[in-house]
């Protein structure tokens, strides 16, 4: 009875972590295993600028009809929304991963809380995100993609927090696909998304395909990004397709933990 009493005591005691065991060393681990791994970096970071670099510069100063920049500018941005697309969602599905090789039983084991394990994931697919945006918009800085000064962080900022949507895609994913089949899924996935977003080839207004585009994850976030390049007045069907995707993939997302979490 003694023992038992004191192994209740000590899990009680352990229990209580400051921030639900959240810290800095379990981000620097977290983010060493991300990085480390050849696919996700190849896909997230290198393969966004080789497209960029291979529509982009060829484009020169040419505008037209865009208000405050170049076509190479459009266009690196729409890749660079690709690219934060594709880090976000490859970091969220990491879980999946971990999930099959008994990553997560282990961190259940510790301190760590389940919001604090979910935060930790966000902010390694935002990290993620963030670094494929700066290197595409390095690409094109030195490459002829032209726009207004302030315009380089505007709109590289409106494509980083909009990639929030697709960093609860992935965590939503990797919770619900099998961890040998994620990834390949994922990518198909995520490109025919771009394509009915408008992000590879604009949409022309009015036509049956632009307002199909409406109602998919990217349309928003697409549009939202380029408008200060274009300078299309905001619209508050954008900012809709915004929030309902980013809802229905967070609630997706914690509905697939809880019961993953049950299991355990």
């Amino acid at each position: 009875m003694t023992r038992v009493s004191e192994t209740s005591t000590y899990r009680e005691d352990r229990a209580v972590a400051p921030l639900g065991g959240f810290n800095t060393t379990l981000l620097r681990i977290e983010f060493r295993r991300l990085t480390r791994n050849r696919r996700t970096m190849i896909f997230t970071l290198i393969m966004p600028v080789v497209f960029y670099l291979v529509f982009g510069p060829g484009q020169g100063n040419e505008d037209h009809g865009i208000e405050h920049g170049n076509v190479a500018a459009y266009i690196m941005i729409s890749m660079a929304l690709y690219g934060a697309m594709l880090a976000t969602t490859s970091g969220g599905a990491m879980v999946s991963i971990e999930r099959a090789s008994g990553w997560s039983r282990q961190l259940r084991l510790t301190p760590l809380t389940p919001v604090a394990y979910v935060v930790v994931k966000l902010i390694m697919a935002m990290t993620l995100g963030l670094i494929s945006i700066l290197v595409v918009y390095l690409a094109g800085s030195f490459t002829g993609a032209q726009m207004d000064g302030s315009l380089w962080f505007t709109t590289a900022l409106i494509a980083w927090l909009g990639s929030a949507i697709f960093a609860a895609f992935g965590l939503f994913m990797g919770y619900l696909l099998p961890s040998e089949n994620v990834m390949q899924l994922l990518g198909p996935g995520l490109a025919l998304l771009a394509f009915g977003g408008g992000l590879f080839v604009p949409l022309q207004d009015g036509s049956v395909w632009a307002t199909i585009a409406q109602f998919t994850p990217m349309f928003g976030i697409n549009a939202l990004a380029h408008a200060p390049l274009t300078g299309n007045s905001l619209h508050w069907t954008w900012i809709a397709n915004i929030l309902v995707w980013f809802a229905i993939f967070a609630v997706g997302a914690v509905w697939r933990f809880q019961r993953d979490t049950e299991r355990v």
